[in-house]
């Protein structure tokens, strides 16, 4: 399998899929349909390919693995493939998703099919690719490429102030991430190489540090998105289509997190424990704001976009905690956070393509009439407060526990989210489920279809299975995490020692 380009193979697929439907002639009914069957099969298939990836994958080896031979395509950027246990669980979850979000479309976009099925196709390039790029001009490419199919995707297929967010989307991501490239042309003048192994291993001066690291920051925090640069999410999630919310809540948030982790600490580790303590704060103040914002929501998306955010907030403490449990836990809060909340936005489809209306107060009593959508959601209510038993409890509770070592404020404080998740997720259930079934609109309303059946079953099924065996994930993960751990413990120790030298 090594001499298999294999990474190539998972990242491209989706793209001869898009050009399959690009070529398929026939009047708009037919073309439709072959449209949608041509991306669920082409997601499919590129899902079972990266399963591929599992047997042949050493879990034990802390570095890249897959690695293709670099194809140089300039003086500077080079065609470099590779994953460790940092990304392979991103793309896993990327392939996995990608049917749900096809299936999620089958009957409610009914209009340019054509164009939303390789819009969806070429997506899902630009998001394998950020994650296997082992180049970091080639990184950027795929990290910036992705925000033009999602712009598409809310401005065209989007609600009624779709154009404001698509531009608001497009253009918060796009600024954060230009300071990103002036400090990629910065490291490359300092090291000589856009070489991510050999990045990784680069020791940039200490003042050089603080200025990338910002740069940096200013994209991933975006991209999170971190409090207070999140003002973007709520808009885009409520004007996005289903599909467009379950990928942006379920892979591209994770994008931010997984740069943190992948650029950020091994490469200015310096820099790192320096604004530790900022994005603690940060963090912090994500987790009970966004909370608190939450439990006043009336629109269903908007509620489920704010608890996005607070998430993240665990995920960004634990990744600065700079410890195994912190950075165990932010991963694999991430890899939960991905099928949960990408199933909660499909829950809120259900109901939308049903009433045309995402305000819980225009529910109530679901629960006598959709008893099977009933309980569906009621796990996946439970698995995004971090219920025991369900993947969401494992990685909250890695994080909070690796940040009571650190600072045990930063623990307190971060815990009372837990409370609040807990308020705003029940209440907004017992709102929409619980209670009389008084509105004459909601008296016909019919319970899951198959094909909302076959979407549905596999996402519960992973929500609990990872919540009783969380194993899969934390194995996967553990040895490239120490060495990211190992990497910072190294500088913190030599700049403690200097520090000590000076007195």
């Amino acid at each position: 399998m090594t001499d298999w380009p294999i990474l190539s193979v998972v990242t491209f697929l989706p793209l001869v899929g898009a050009l399959f439907i690009l070529v398929v002639r026939g009047d708009d009914e037919v073309s439709a349909r072959n449209a949608r069957w041509v991306a669920l099969w082409t997601t499919l298939v590129t899902f079972v390919v990266s399963l591929l990836l599992l047997p042949g994958f050493d879990p034990a080896a802390p570095g890249f693995q897959f690695v293709e031979k670099k194809a140089w395509l300039g003086d500077i950027a080079a065609y470099h493939m590779g994953v460790d246990g940092i990304s392979l669980p991103f793309v896993i979850l990327t392939t996995f998703l990608m049917p749900f979000a096809i299936l999620a479309s089958w009957e409610s976009v009914h209009k340019r099919v054509k164009e939303y099925m390789i819009a969806f196709l070429v997506l899902e390039t630009f998001m394998i690719g950020t994650f296997c790029a082992l180049d970091l001009v080639l990184f950027y490419f795929f990290f910036e490429a992705g925000l033009i199919p999602m712009f598409l995707i809310i401005g065209i297929w989007g609600g009624p102030r779709r154009i404001y967010a698509s531009f608001k989307f497009f253009l918060y991501t796009l600024l954060g991430s230009v300071l990103m490239m002036l400090a990629i042309m910065a490291m490359y003048w300092q090291a000589g190489t856009t070489d991510v192994p050999q990045l990784m291993a680069y020791g940039f001066p200490s003042g050089m540090q603080t200025w990338l690291w910002l740069a940096f920051f200013a994209s991933f925090a975006v991209k999170m998105p971190m409090w207070p640069v999140h003002t973007w999410l709520p808009d885009a999630h409520v004007e996005a289509p289903t599909a467009g919310s379950v990928i942006l809540a379920g892979i591209m948030l994770k994008m931010g997190g997984y740069g943190f982790i992948r650029y950020s600490l091994p490469m200015f580790p310096e820099a790192s424990h320096y604004f530790a303590p900022m994005m603690f704060a940060l963090s912090v103040v994500a987790i009970i704001y966004t909370s608190l914002v939450a439990l006043v929501q009336e629109d269903i998306k908007k509620l489920i976009a704010y608890s996005s955010i607070a998430h993240m907030g665990f995920v960004t403490m634990g990744i600065f905690t700079m410890n195994e449990q912190g950075l165990q836990g932010a991963m694999f809060l991430m890899i939960s956070h991905g099928f949960v909340s990408g199933a909660l936005f499909l829950c809120v489809g259900v109901i939308y393509d049903r009433m045309h209306t995402r305000e819980i107060a225009a529910y109530g009593g679901l629960v006598k009439r959709m008893p099977l959508y009933a309980t569906v959601m009621m796990i996946f209510t439970m698995a995004n407060i971090g219920l025991p038993g369900t993947s969401g409890f494992v990685g909250e509770f890695l994080t909070m526990l690796a940040a009571f070592e650190v600072n045990t404020w930063v623990a307190f404080l971060a815990a009372t989210g837990v409370i609040l998740s807990a308020s705003y997720a029940l209440y907004l259930y017992w709102r929409v489920i619980f209670g009389k079934l008084e509105k004459d609109s909601l008296k016909n309303i019919l319970d899951l279809s198959p094909r909302e059946v076959t979407i549905m079953v596999p996402l519960v099924v992973i929500t609990i299975l990872f919540g009783v065996w969380p194993a899969p994930i934390l194995d996967m993960t553990s040895h490239a995490v120490n060495a990211v751990v190992a990497r910072t413990d190294q500088v913190a120790g030599a700049v403690k020692t200097a520090f000590l030298l000076t007195f």
